[in-house]
């Protein structure tokens, strides 16, 4: 294919150049997005007397066609392409002849494939955004199921102190919120519009940015050329939001994997969402919620790769700005997979209370409450605690728990000690008595369901 470039130089590359050079193997995926935005400049185009009304008409009637074609696949994208706004172009003037070559009259590749990408990661945004939201519903809808069953909460992986299962599915529900506030925040910054800006200086037409802008659904105008081309500050942003999305699907993952072992065996994974060993067969693997946690780490590659390009790159665009799109299109990607196969993996997890309440009793998290309870009775806290723990220790050596050791035990150790002290252990207790706001009790969890729910039909 004739290169749309060649004047100062002949147009003729090595093979090897080409390939190297070409972007099309993955700048296609922009096929729509630069074919509106090729339709809005020649509207824009012709508003301005820049070229004929007729000769807009034509010219975007046939990128219509041409977008027609390629999502019916009547017409596949030529992969010999150097990207996919020449191949666009070189369709568009094959079609209608020299009118098609007023197209990229006050533009640049430049400013065209940075309005490409922003509309890209635009949709992107807007895609990711949903599917989070689908798995905040279904983490929701798990934690409203499970708002009573009690569980140990831990620290330092250590069972620390009673709580319910559905307040701890909630705190990802309310990392995934931020995550949707991170996305859209950076949704703002992302929406503004650097076509115009050409090939780095502007242009000499008389042109309607802000016409042009308005018609792509940008909130506003990159108000510097230079910057206009060569800002990516959007795609690290985006890049960044995602790497912190996965990290909470990574650690959500991290404790499935814990909570559907035998160790632990809180929870029942669907079969859907597991796999079985070549030589083990009593072995039921949770590949998917593995799968998860690996992939976090290439989105995590993926912005580090993208920052390393941009930090030494002087203004305005470089070649080097060409590798922005295998990035965050391979994050975007990875998102959206890790989204809907943890949706799925949650929605058909069966919790196992009996287990988890056994883990409970036999990690003696009742035993704050216990101190607590010598405190209400004028026992100053750290004699209340160093006596709590002497009776723990006490519990271990005889293979006994706080709700049934015997209450001669409890006075033996000292005489606040009364029948009161069971109630005050009892985990059921211990659990819906903590009801200031953002705590475990059962109350607690429904308010913060209540939030979660308000907050995705807002």
């Amino acid at each position: 294919m004739a290169k749309m470039w060649e004047g100062r130089t002949s147009g003729v590359t090595s093979k090897i150049a080409d390939d190297f050079n070409s972007s099309i193997k993955f700048d296609s995926k922009m096929y729509k997005q630069d074919i509106t935005g090729s339709m809005a400049h020649a509207a824009m185009l012709s508003a301005q007397n820049i070229i004929s009304s007729d000769d807009a008409e034509k010219i975007i009637d046939c990128l219509g066609e041409i977008l027609a074609d390629i999502e019916s696949g009547k017409m596949p994208i030529d992969m010999e392409a150097e990207d996919i706004h020449m191949f666009v172009e070189q369709v568009l003037t094959e079609r209608i002849g020299d009118t098609g070559k007023k197209l990229h009259t006050a533009r640049s590749r430049n400013d065209q494939v940075a309005l490409d990408i922003r509309m890209y990661l635009r949709d992107e945004a807007d895609e990711i955004i949903s599917l989070t939201k689908a798995l905040i519903g279904a983490v929701a809808d798990k934690a409203e199921e499970y708002k009573g069953v009690i569980c140990p909460g831990y620290t330092h992986l250590q069972r620390a102190q009673p709580i319910t299962f559905g307040h701890h599915l909630m705190a990802y529900a309310m990392m995934l919120l931020r995550d949707i506030d991170r996305i859209s925040d950076c949704k703002k910054r992302m929406n503004i519009s650097p076509i115009g800006s050409c090939a780095l200086a502007g242009t000499t037409y008389n042109t309607d940015r802000e016409f042009e802008a308005e018609k792509l659904g940008f909130d506003s105008i990159c108000l510097n050329s230079l910057d206009g081309v060569s800002d990516r500050d959007f795609c690290a942003e985006l890049l960044s939001a995602l790497s912190i999305l996965m990290m909470h699907l990574s650690r959500f993952s991290e404790e499935i994997v814990l909570w559907s072992s035998w160790e632990f065996k809180f929870v029942e994974l669907s079969d859907a969402f597991t796999t079985g060993s070549s030589i083990m067969p009593q072995k039921k693997n949770p590949d998917m919620a593995e799968l998860i946690r690996g992939k976090t780490g290439r989105v995590y590659g993926d912005l580090i790769g993208l920052l390393t390009t941009l930090k030494g790159l002087p203004l305005a665009y470089n070649k080097d700005m060409q590798e922005d799109k295998e990035s965050v299109f391979d994050a975007c990607d990875t998102a959206k997979m890790c989204l809907q196969v943890m949706t799925g993996m949650i929605s058909t997890m069966t919790a196992i209370p009996e287990n988890m309440k056994k883990a409970a009793q036999g990690g003696f998290i009742n035993a704050t409450d216990m101190a607590d309870y010598l405190v209400n009775k004028g026992m100053p806290f750290r004699d209340a605690y160093k006596i709590s723990g002497r009776i723990v220790a006490e519990c271990i050596k005889t293979g006994k728990v706080l709700e049934t050791l015997p209450i001669d035990t409890y006075k033996s150790f000292s005489d606040k000690f009364d029948d009161g002290i069971y109630d005050a252990v009892d985990l059921e207790n211990c659990v819906n008595r903590r009801i200031s706001a953002g705590g475990t009790s059962v109350t607690s969890v429904e308010a913060q369901i209540e939030f979660v729910r308000q907050a995705l039909a807002g």
